[in-house]
């Protein structure tokens, strides 16, 4: 994704390590980005990213970026650069400004992955090209009208890469999107239809049962003591929040339905 959007020069061939992102120095506040890569291993390929998601504005973000990159570099003695994500136009064009630093000829400008530099993913065999721009533009699409046909490539590209990568991918994608598009990367978590879906997708029909037994005790006048709601909310058994949901269209009292 970095390469093919800004063309750092990131050698095919090299992972990124993922690196300590407390940039602070010993005494003074500390600086701690969202993380910091660092790719390479000879001082000739090092370079280090520093990584930035940014939801809206925050103009104390703009005074401390700079830190990040500086301490980083001293550090790890290679060259830095700062990406910074956001889901939505406003905030990419406000982080995509330049920050002047005072110093003559030294000015920041954040590489911004948004809206406007992603595009939409469709077909499977792309995202399978590029699994990190996928994941990405899935989030900064989310209000794309083929947000569905988005993320159904994306969860398709993912049951190519090892289970525990593409679980990662997934739960990423999955918290990072809101309402409409948000529920529809859910039901696809909920479909099992992949080998990497597996644990989550259960989380996730867990979630969903908890929440409709808790409304349908509601809606029965059937009431919950603290001790009760927390039995609930805590279960991660899908089989056992399934037999409670079909229990409490009968029972008239809680100790009923934990019997």
């Amino acid at each position: 994704m970095l390469r093919e959007l800004f063309a750092l020069p990131i050698p095919a061939e090299f992972k990124a390590a993922r690196v300590c992102s407390d940039l602070s120095e010993a005494v003074p506040a500390p600086f701690r980005a969202d993380a910091a890569l660092l790719y390479g291993d000879e001082p000739s390929t090092k370079l280090g990213v520093i990584v930035e998601v940014q939801l809206s504005d925050d103009k104390e973000k703009r005074w401390s970026w700079l830190s990040y990159i500086a301490n980083l570099r001293a550090r790890d003695e290679c060259p830095v650069c700062l990406v910074v994500i956001c889901p939505d136009r406003a905030t990419a064009r406000w982080a995509s400004r330049p920050i002047e630093t005072g110093h003559p000829g030294l000015t920041l400008i954040p590489l911004v992955v948004g809206p406007d530099n992603t595009k939409a993913i469709t077909d499977v065999a792309e995202a399978i090209g590029n699994i990190g721009l996928a994941a990405v533009s899935a989030i900064t699409q989310s209000d794309h009208p083929e947000i569905a046909g988005i993320l159904a490539a994306l969860t398709e590209a993912l049951d190519g890469l090892d289970p525990d990568v593409a679980r990662g991918y997934a739960e990423y994608v999955t918290v990072a999107l809101k309402g409409n598009a948000q529920k529809e990367m859910e039901r696809l978590m909920a479909t099992e239809t992949y080998r990497y879906q597996g644990e989550y997708a259960q989380s996730l029909l867990a979630k969903g049962e908890v929440k409709s037994l808790l409304i349908f005790l509601e809606a029965r006048g059937i009431a919950l003591s603290n001790s009760d709601r927390e039995r609930i909310t805590t279960c991660g058994d899908a089989a056992r929040l399934e037999l409670w949901l079909e229990r409490a269209a009968l029972v008239s009292t809680v100790e009923e339905l934990f019997a």
